[in-house]
């Protein structure tokens, strides 16, 4: 799961992506406006973490300007300001939570997992797709509820195509979840190839069904 960090505050953007990390999301930073629109106009997110304040800007303007395009990612706002009017707003441009600083992180990771659960999983904390079922807030896979032993780009892989079932995704947009801007340093993506295989081998030798299908020239297909 990717999250994108709008925020300029240097110490509290390095223990946010830490504990993030920890966590196993892949976070990318924006420190003002400008960089922010650039990376939302060239990838997606899971979910955006807004700051109100930046130093080229109104964090609820770009929040509007997001919601104008009809992006769908998910938005969280984090603010020094805790004034009811700025709540409103907020909550009216279309962001999903409002988070006033100081806060704790594991707060911060209860709600970002909330909102990705109500937009992508329809608030379900367990998934469940014939033999196999997956544990949201737990982030742990079960076939037959015997529980698979996936490393964390694994886990996000399946659940992308889990979020995208039955739909054709490509290539590069696999690329992008895995990686985000840094996909532009692998001069292919055979690691797509490798991490795709290694997911289909543990999922069957579990039990479970081949449901990753490989469709030419165009990418591939969680079928259910």
């Amino acid at each position: 799961m990717k999250i994108l960090i709008i925020e300029d505050q240097q110490e509290l953007v390095k223990n946010m992506v830490r504990y993030l990390n920890t966590e196993s999301y892949l976070c990318e930073v924006a420190p003002d406006c400008e960089t922010a629109r650039r990376k939302i106009e060239s990838f997606e997110y899971d979910c955006i973490l807004l700051d109100v304040t930046l130093p080229d800007g109104n964090g609820l303007t770009l929040l509007n300007e997001l919601k104008k395009d009809n992006k769908t990612d998910g938005v969280i706002i984090i603010s020094a300001k805790n004034s009811i009017y700025d709540r409103i707003e907020g909550l009216n441009l279309g962001a999903d939570d409002y988070l006033v600083k100081p806060f704790h992180l594991s707060e911060l990771n209860a709600r970002i997992s909330a909102v990705i659960r109500r937009r992508k999983f329809s608030g379900q904390k367990l998934m469940t797709l014939n033999e196999l079922t997956i544990d949201l807030p737990g982030k742990v896979v079960f076939i037959y509820k015997k529980k698979l032993d996936l490393t964390r780009k694994e886990y996000d892989l399946l659940l992308f195509f889990v979020s995208n079932k039955n739909k054709v995704v490509s290539k590069n947009s696999i690329a992008e979840h895995l990686s985000g801007s840094d996909m532009d340093v692998f001069d292919n993506l055979d690691f797509i190839y490798t991490h795709i295989k290694n997911l289909k081998r543990k999922l069957t030798q579990a039990g479970g069904s081949d449901n990753i299908k490989s469709v030419y020239g165009m990418g591939y297909k969680f079928e259910v």
